[in-house]
């Protein structure tokens, strides 16, 4: 195998998988995992990414070229590996991994605690499979923790529209833009990351994440922007030159109905928007019919935009919507530097307290939103429950008593939904139908068997 291919499945997992086959219980043939969020920072998760992981790598066929790459490569890593079986899997079955995988269907919003995934093998020679792919399984968790991140901040902005704003369900979608492309570990984390958080918003400078969702999930364009100035596009012009520079952006950008973002805090915050916007731009601006969002970059967020929106009231005007609150005219705001939870509520407690509508401002949210996650934020974990051995059923399960919380579930693992609520049921048949079920078989022996598009799935969000 060509040493820059990184297709081989069989090696992305951790190297002490690979002596696992030798430690189960030799007559073991059946075996399942299970997926869940173990509690962590939101109550409920938002089910999002396996059909990605599903396509991108656990459908790609196994062969005899990657059984000897593998091979070697633990052999002198200092591990056994199952030369012959993963021979047989490249050979016999096609490369197609005897694997089925059972998950709540993607964009579910589920309580923690209940399971998310279970994953059984359908051939009695490779019980040991289940465990291989937890390392590329449980990266679900990544996409899963951004796109519930990104759920109850909506929640958050949401709350603050439905009090203050006149049209709420319009002005939702693009309240949460993401900025976090160049804060991300890797352009996949960018992709998955991106599209996980445009399960619940419109807006996004990411385009790796429209890449990801017209690949992998059938949308033609998954997000959409403005154009916006950047420091550098400002700077370039000198600070003597400042308004020369704001006023070939109203030039080329300002035209009727649209929309624009200019940051405006390189040398002095104030006096751009009082002398610049306010005063030598203030007529072109309103004439054009467009609309300037202006970006501060710096300082404390919610003061930093406490005034900035009564800086450009006073030089724009506003009008009162009909719940009462202010909305300015011809500009809006958007903080886009400390954005986080605490930041935004913090921003919409300030603007509201001084009467200003939630409609008056947005927020950019980089590195808060797809890098500062981990697994322990929902605390995902993937755990054996149940095994067939010397043809009878098994429970399996850890309960350390130096911390009851790890204490995992045990049995052939569903989710249901009885009377509005999701159950995790425990069975002992690893091949009967479950009444309720809430789960659907995406992938067996090899195939994706659901190929849900991001249209559908937002649908569920």
């Amino acid at each position: 195998m060509n040493a820059l291919n990184d297709a081989n499945i069989i090696l992305d997992t951790d190297s002490y998988k690979s002596s696992h086959f030798l430690q189960y219980p030799p007559n073991m043939t059946r075996m399942m995992s299970y997926l869940e969020s173990r509690g962590g920072t939101y109550p409920a998760t938002r089910f999002f990414g396996l059909q990605y992981v599903i396509k991108r790598y656990l459908s790609t066929p196994v062969t005899l070229e990657m059984v000897e790459e593998a091979a070697a490569l633990l052999g002198a890593h200092g591990e056994p590996f199952p030369i012959t079986a993963w021979r047989t899997i490249a050979t016999e079955l096609g490369g197609k991994l005897p694997l089925e995988i059972r998950a709540v269907p993607e964009g579910t919003l589920v309580p923690t605690h209940n399971a998310l995934m279970t994953v059984t093998n359908t051939d009695e020679r490779f019980p040991w499979l289940v465990s291989w792919f937890e390392t590329m399984l449980m990266r679900v968790w990544y996409p899963t923790t951004v796109a519930t991140q990104s759920y109850y901040l909506r929640e958050i902005i949401k709350a603050s529209l439905e009090q203050t704003a006149d049209d709420p369900a319009s002005e939702l979608p693009f309240k949460l833009h993401d900025f976090g492309s160049r804060g991300v570990s890797s352009r996949e984390s960018a992709g998955i990351g991106g599209l996980a958080h445009l399960l619940n918003f419109m807006g996004t400078d990411t385009l790796e994440a429209l890449r990801t969702g017209r690949n992998y999930y059938g949308a033609d364009v998954a997000g959409f922007s403005i154009p916006a100035a950047e420091h550098s596009t400002v700077t370039s012009w000198g600070k003597e030159h400042e308004l020369e520079a704001y006023k070939h952006i109203v030039d080329v950008f300002a035209k009727p109905g649209k929309t624009f973002a200019v940051v405006s805090d390189s040398y002095d915050l104030k006096y751009a928007i009082n002398e610049f916007w306010g005063t030598a731009l203030h007529d072109q601006i309103i004439q054009s019919g467009a609309t300037l969002v202006v970006r501060p970059d710096s300082g404390d967020p919610a003061a930093m935009v406490r005034m900035v929106v009564g800086a450009l009231e006073r030089k724009f005007g506003s009008t009162v919507n009909k719940k009462g609150f202010k909305v300015l005219n011809h500009v809006r705001v958007i903080q886009g530097d400390g954005i986080d939870e605490t930041s935004i509520k913090e921003i919409l407690a300030a603007i509201t307290n001084d009467g200003f509508s939630a409609s008056n401002v947005a927020f950019g949210m980089g590195g808060a939103l797809l890098q500062q996650v981990n697994r322990d934020t929902q605390r995902f974990a993937y755990k054996a429950s149940a095994a067939i051995v010397d043809g009878m059923y098994r429970p399996i399960y850890k309960d350390p008593v130096t911390d009851p919380r790890k204490r995992s579930k045990d049995g052939v693992l569903d989710l249901a939904l009885e009377a509005g609520k999701f159950v995790t049921k425990r069975y002992t048949d690893f091949d009967s139908s479950y009444p309720g079920t809430a789960m659907r078989t995406v992938f067996s022996n090899g195939e994706l068997l659901i190929d849900d598009t991001l249209e559908t799935i937002r649908s569920r969000a």
